[in-house]
């Protein structure tokens, strides 16, 4: 899947990079942590300058807001396989809970990354948001409340930044979006 950047739009030569830069991210990720992820060190992974690295990423933060956001975007909508409309909506927050829940310094990761200040994380927070908001809208369905989309949304965001700072692991968090999520819509 050739990606467009925040920055920029990417040749294909470019997207292999970026490619290759988000990949070494994770692996540095594993190994070192949110704490010890820097772009240089990143570049040195994927076999790139560390200037070439900063041309396509202006942060940490935005380079590990940008692996989530090539999760969530590369991930299909959870099929509706005649659920209601609680149903379908359970599913779509226990599919984005669950994106990075079996990597724990990955979802840490994004979850600092995300409330950065960075403009390019803030483009990508954005996009991120409204990839999050047309799945919810979809799965609620035709004429939704959007009050009741916007609880959910918030929902969502409240139990990202839980999670992040340890109360509970993303697994745990996915089961609690599901009976929060079934408290509002039933």
């Amino acid at each position: 899947m050739n990606f467009e950047s925040t920055r920029r739009r990417l040749t294909e030569k470019q997207a292999d990079t970026v490619d290759r830069l988000t990949k070494a991210a994770v692996e540095v990720l594993r190994e070192e942590g949110f704490a010890g992820l820097t772009v240089r060190s990143v570049a040195g992974i994927a076999g790139v300058a560390p200037a070439t690295a900063y041309t396509y990423f202006s942060s940490k933060e935005h380079l590990v807001a940008e692996v989530f956001w090539r999760r969530l975007a590369a991930s299909p909508q959870p099929v509706d396989k005649g659920l209601d409309r609680t149903g379908r909506v359970v599913a779509v927050l226990r599919h984005i809970a669950l994106l990075v829940a079996d990597e724990p310094e990955l979802a840490g990761a994004v979850t600092n990354a995300l409330l950065g200040r960075d403009p390019d994380v803030e483009h990508l927070r954005a996009r991120i948001g409204l990839e999050i908001r047309d799945r919810l809208a979809t799965a609620l369905g035709e004429g939704h409340d959007p009050d009741v989309l916007e609880a959910l949304e918030l929902l969502y965001a409240g139990g990202l930044v839980r999670a992040g700072m340890g109360y509970g692991s993303y697994a745990q968090f996915a089961d609690r979006l599901e009976t929060s999520a079934k408290l509002i819509l039933e």
